[in-house]
């Protein structure tokens, strides 16, 4: 099933039931993905609920569709948790997305010292919106009936004091520690918070902040990447760690 959209609504519906799309879902699935009466496509509310249906009606402003099945997928545990520092240009949004794709449970944005792009309150804002769009509609194109979270922005004192109750590793090129060599127990259900930082890097204060709290520097290989690169990176390796993939 190629086509997945997304609705609020989906959580309240079940087998059987006629569901309508409309305003924006309306609209992609009529007009840009030219759904037609009696094509399957399915449906989710973004927390866990999926619907495959049969569309009954396809209009431009409201598409009907019949819930031919329903599932309720669990939430992850353990939860990966992105910490993307803020970069230049549309390097956070290119990880972000890909991240998205590849399984990401949570996205932090994260005010990094040597971050270039700089979120005051009203941009804060803004950027977050910016970043939800990005994440549901790559969670539409992964076919995800979970989409992440967008936390407020943390700076790096905040970012720190959530390694007390998670499992924080910090991408770092030089780290003696390969993420490949990390051991992962059955049974531990704390957040994977993996941080990555801006096209500068990971300030040496930054990292000491971080190992105080107990936080684990760890390399990707011998190459470094683009901060739009080394998280999607780590994150498909931690997924098959875990037994996603």
């Amino acid at each position: 099933m190629a086509l997945h959209f997304l609705l609020d609504r989906a959580s309240d519906a079940d087998v059987g039931d006629e569901v309508v799309l409309s305003g924006t879902e309306a609209h992609h699935a009529s007009a840009v993905r030219r759904v037609r009466a009696g094509e399957r496509v399915s449906l989710g509310d973004g927390h866990g609920a999926r619907l495959d249906a049969e569309v009954v009606d396809a209009q431009p402003r409201a598409v009907t569709v019949r819930v031919l099945s329903r599932t309720d997928e669990p939430a992850a545990s353990p939860r990966i948790v992105l910490a993307q520092a803020l970069a230049k240009g549309d390097r956070d949004e290119l990880a972000i997305q890909a991240a998205t794709e590849l399984g990401v449970d949570e996205i932090v944005p994260w005010q990094a010292s040597r971050s270039v792009s700089r979120w005051d309150a009203a941009k804060a804002v803004k950027g977050r919106q910016r970043w939800s769009t990005i994440v549901r509609e790559a969670s539409k194109q992964a076919l995800r009936v979970r989409v992440p979270a967008i936390a407020e922005p943390m700076t790096t004192s905040t970012l720190a004091r959530r390694a007390a109750g998670s499992r924080m590793l910090v991408l770092e090129p030089t780290a003696s520690a390969a993420l490949t060599a990390e051991a992962w127990r059955e049974g531990d259900e704390r957040d994977v918070v993996l941080v990555v930082g801006p096209e500068g890097g990971v300030s040496p204060e930054e990292r000491a902040l971080f190992a105080d709290a107990g936080a684990t520097a760890v390399r990707l290989g011998d190459t470094v990447l683009r901060t739009s690169t080394a998280g999607p990176a780590a994150i498909a390796l931690i997924a098959a760690a875990l037994g996603r993939w």
